[in-house]
C-alpha cells in the first residue's frame, strides 16, 4: 500500500450509483453467450447416477426463476446428484429462464458422463456433482477473461488502484446483502466510467462470500480494460463499459458504516456528482448530503492512516494469521530482517530444523507467539529484488491445506529468507524410515498421506491460479502437522529462484540426485535429459507412494536381491504374483489387503517409463477415492541408474562443465505455465 501522506481516498462512488436513464446492453434470451465448461476427466456410468441427474437438470430447468436461484437433489449416495443454477443479478426472469434451459441441454451434450460439471454462460451458470455442493465454497474449476487490451502506463497506476477499490466495495457490499449480488460504477476519466459487479450464490455464508470474491479479485490483473473470474461459488468482474441491465438491477447503495477505507493514489480532481433522484433537486441533495459526509469519512480516513502508519513502525513485523481473505502484496509479505533473526536467536544450530538444496531451515518464535520455519536460501537466483518479491507473491497465493504456507520473505543485502508456517511433526521421512517410529503410521494414516499429497500436487498442477511444476518430491518434502495430515513445501522453488518455467527442458535440474548406484525420486527422462513436465511430479508420486507402503527408502534397495532400487523390486513381485512381499511388517495387522493392492498398482502406473501413459493427478485422485475405476495393466517402470555422485546444482556456484544437460523439447502441451488460466 502506498505511504498514507500522499493518498487520496476514494468514498464517494458507493453513493453516486446512478438508476437514471442509462445505455443496456441488448439481452438477446435466444442466444446466450457461452462463456466455458469445467468437466473433470471423471465418469460414473452407473444408471441410476445418470438418472438422477437427469431428474436433478429437469427439476432446475422447471424451477421458480423469480430469485434467479435454485437448488436441487435427486437420490441416494453413492448415486446422489446435487445441482444448483444461478443467474446474474441483473437479468430478468425470462432471460434467466432461457438461460437455464440452455445450459441443461449444452451441459449433458458437453459433459455427457461427467460426475460433476459447472457450465458457464453470461447470463447464468448450470452446476451438478456427486458431492454436497449446497453452501460450500469451491474454488475450482475457475474461468478468467481478460480484455486485451491493456491501460496505458501513464494511467495504470490510478487505475489499478480505482479498480481494486470498487471490487472491494462491490465484494463487501454482496457479501452483507441477502442477494450475495452487487454492482456500482465510478467515473475514471470525464468520459470513462468503470463499472463493477460482483456475486455469490446464496446459500454462502457471509464469510464464505467474502472469501471468495476476495480470492476471485486477487486472482486476475486489474490492468486491462476489463476483466472476469468465475467460480462455481462467485464471479467479479470490471468493465469501461456497462455490461449490466442497470434497470433491471435491484442493489441498493452502500451502507455508510460498512465503507471500506482504502489509500490510492488518484490525482484527478473528483467530479461529475450526481444522486439518483425524480426531480430537479438533485444537485442540491449532492451538496447537501454528499459533501459533511466526505469531509467526516476524510478526516477518520486520515486518522486511520497515521494510526496504521505508526502501527507498522512500532510492530514487530510478525507474520498474521492468514484467513484467506487478504489482499497478498509484496507489502503485506515483507518482514523485517531483525525480526526473523530475532526470533531464530541468530539462526542458530540449535533451531535448525532442515537442510536442503535450497538452503537451511531455522524454527522461530515471533514475540507474539507465532511460530514460523525460516528458510536462508543457499544462493542468488540472479533475480534482481523485484523480480523476486513478485515471484514469492505468486508462490504464496497458493494456498491448500495440504500445502505449507508461505507467509511472507525479507531482503537483507544479498540473503534472502523466506518463511513459513510452522509445522510440528517434521518431515514424512523423520517417521517413515525410522524403524522407531514407523509404528505411528499405521495403514489408514498412511493411506491419508497418499491422498493428501494426491490433492497438493493436483492443486498445483490443474486447480490453482498457475500451473506449478514441484520438480523435488520427495519424502522429506512431506511435512506432518499436528493431526499428522501432509503439507507438500518447497512446491514453487523453481519460480522463485528464476529458473526457467516456461520450456519443456532445462539446463539446471531441479531435485535430489542420490549418489549411490540407485534411482531417486526424478523420472528417467528428467534425470538425464532435463526434461520436465507434470508427469515427471507423477513419477516422483509414485517413488513415494511405493516407500510409504514399504517403509524403505527407495535409493536404499540396491541392497536387497539384487534389485537397483525399491522400483526394480516392487515391479519383479509383481511380475510374478507376490506384490504384497512389499508391504512393511508394521501395517500387517490393521492394512485393508485390496486398497494396499490398489496403491501399489497406481504407484507401478506412475513410474511406467513412457511419461505419455503416465495417469494425470486429477485420474490419481480419482484412482485412490473410487474402487469403481478400472486400472491399466502398468507397464515397464523406467530407471535411472546414477554410477557415481553428484551434487545438486543449487547446491553449487561453480560453473556447469561441458557435461550439463543438453536442451530440447519436450511435452508442449503439459510443461509449466505461468500465465494466469
Amino acid at each position: 500500500m502506498s505511504s498514507c501522506s500522499s493518498c487520496t481516498f476514494l468514498f464517494l462512488f458507493s453513493f453516486l450509483t446512478s438508476y437514471g436513464a442509462s445505455a443496456q446492453n441488448p439481452q438477446n434470451p435466444q442466444n446466450p453467450y457461452f462463456l466455458d465448461l469445467f468437466c473433470p476427466n471423471t465418469t460414473r456410468n452407473s444408471t441410476y447416477f445418470t438418472s438422477n441427474r437427469e431428474n436433478v437438470l429437469s427439476s432446475l430447468r422447471d424451477a421458480s426463476y423469480y430469485t434467479g436461484f435454485q437448488n436441487a437433489t435427486a437420490g441416494q449416495a453413492p448415486n446422489k446428484v446435487n445441482g444448483l443454477f444461478l443467474c446474474r443479478g441483473d437479468v430478468l426472469q425470462e432471460v434467466c429462464r432461457n438461460c437455464v434451459t440452455y445450459s441443461v441441454n449444452q451441459i449433458l451434450a458437453r459433459c455427457p458422463n461427467g460426475n460433476e460439471a459447472v457450465i458457464y454462460f453470461e447470463e447464468c451458470i448450470l452446476r451438478y456433482s456427486h458431492k454436497n455442493i449446497f453452501s460450500v465454497l469451491t474454488l475450482e474449476g475457475e474461468h478468467i477473461r481478460m480484455n486485451g487490451n491493456n491501460i496505458s502506463l501513464s494511467q495504470e497506476v490510478r487505475f489499478r488502484g480505482q479498480v481494486s477499490f470498487m471490487l472491494n466495495l462491490a465484494a463487501s457490499e454482496a457479501a452483507n446483502n441477502s442477494r450475495k449480488f452487487y454492482t456500482t460504477k465510478a467515473n475514471f476519466t470525464k468520459v470513462q466510467t468503470l463499472y463493477v459487479l460482483a456475486q455469490c450464490t446464496p446459500d454462502l455464508t457471509r464469510q464464505d462470500c467474502l472469501t471468495c470474491l476476495r480470492s476471485s479479485i486477487n486472482g486476475m490483473p486489474l490492468n486491462r480494460y476489463g476483466g472476469r473470474l468465475l467460480w462455481p461459488s462467485c464471479n467479479t468482474r470490471y468493465e469501461l463499459n456497462l455490461f449490466y441491465n442497470e434497470t433491471a438491477n435491484r442493489t441498493s447503495p452502500p451502507r455508510s458504516g460498512k465503507l471500506p477505507f482504502l489509500c490510492l493514489f488518484y490525482s484527478s480532481r473528483i467530479s461529475n456528482i450526481s444522486l439518483p433522484g425524480k426531480d430537479g433537486n438533485s444537485n442540491v441533495l449532492a451538496v447537501t448530503v454528499v459533501v459533511p459526509i466526505v469531509v467526516i469519512v476524510l478526516l477518520f480516513g486520515a486518522c486511520y492512516c497515521f494510526i496504521a502508519k505508526r502501527a507498522k513502525q512500532t510492530s514487530d513485523s510478525a507474520p498474521a494469521s492468514s484467513t484467506g481473505d487478504g489482499i497478498t502484496t509484496i507489502e503485506s509479505l515483507q518482514l523485517d530482517y531483525r525480526t526473523i533473526q530475532a526470533a531464530t536467536d541468530n539462526f542458530s544450530e540449535n533451531n535448525k530444523i532442515g537442510r536442503g538444496g535450497f538452503g537451511e531451515v531455522y524454527k522461530g518464535t515471533f514475540s507474539n507467539g507465532t511460530e514460523v520455519a525460516a528458510k536462508k536460501l543457499s544462493k542468488s537466483s540472479g533475480q534482481g529484488d523485484l523480480e523476486f518479491m513478485n515471484e514469492v507473491v505468486v508462490v504464496a497465493k497458493l494456498q491448500h491445506r495440504n500445502l505449507v504456507r508461505l507467509l511472507g520473505f525479507s531482503l537483507n543485502r544479498k540473503e534472502r529468507i523466506l518463511v513459513y508456517e510452522y509445522v510440528p511433526n517434521k518431515s514424512l521421512d523423520y517417521f517413515l524410515f525410522d524403524t522407531a517410529k514407523q509404528g505411528q503410521l499405521d495403514w489408514p494414516r498412511r493411506f491419508t498421506i497418499i491422498e493428501g499429497i494426491a490433492r497438493g500436487i493436483l492443486y498445483l498442477h490443474q486447480d490453482s491460479r498457475i500451473t506449478i511444476i514441484h520438480r523435488d518430491l520427495k519424502a522429506s518434502n512431506v511435512l506432518l502437522d499436528a493431526d499428522m495430515n501432509p503439507k507438500v513445501a518447497d512446491f514453487g522453488m523453481a519460480k522463485i529462484f528464476g529458473i526457467d518455467q516456461t520450456q519443456g527442458n532445462t539446463s539446471r535440474i531441479v531435485g535430489t540426485f542420490f549418489v549411490v548406484d540407485c534411482s531417486g525420486y526424478m523420472s528417467p527422462e528428467y534425470a538425464m535429459h532435463g526434461h520436465f513436465s507434470m508427469k515427471s511430479d507423477v513419477y516422483s508420486f509414485g517413488v513415494l507412494v511405493l516407500e510409504i507402503i514399504s517403509g524403505k527408502k527407495n535409493s536404499k534397495f540396491y541392497e536387497i536381491d539384487g534389485g537397483h532400487d525399491l522400483v526394480t523390486y516392487v515391479w519383479r513381485l509383481w511380475s510374478n504374483g507376490t506384490t504384497l512381499d512389499i508391504v512393511d511388517p508394521v501395517i500387517l495387522d490393521n492394512f485393508q489387503k485390496s486398497e494396499v493392492l490398489r496403491c501399489i498398482h497406481i504407484g507401478l502406473l506412475c513410474v511406467q517409463e513412457d511419461h505419455i501413459v503416465r495417469p494425470t493427478m486429477r485420474t490419481i485422485l480419482m484412482m485412490l477415492t473410487s474402487n469403481t475405476v478400472t486400472l491399466p495393466v502398468p507397464r515397464q517402470p523406467g530407471f535411472f541408474v546414477q554410477n557415481r555422485p553428484q551434487k545438486d546444482p543449487l547446491d553449487s556456484d561453480q560453473s556447469r562443465t561441458s557435461n550439463s544437460v543438453p536442451a530440447g523439447s519436450f511435452d508442449d502441451a503439459s510443461v509449466t505455465e505461468v500465465s494466469p488460466r
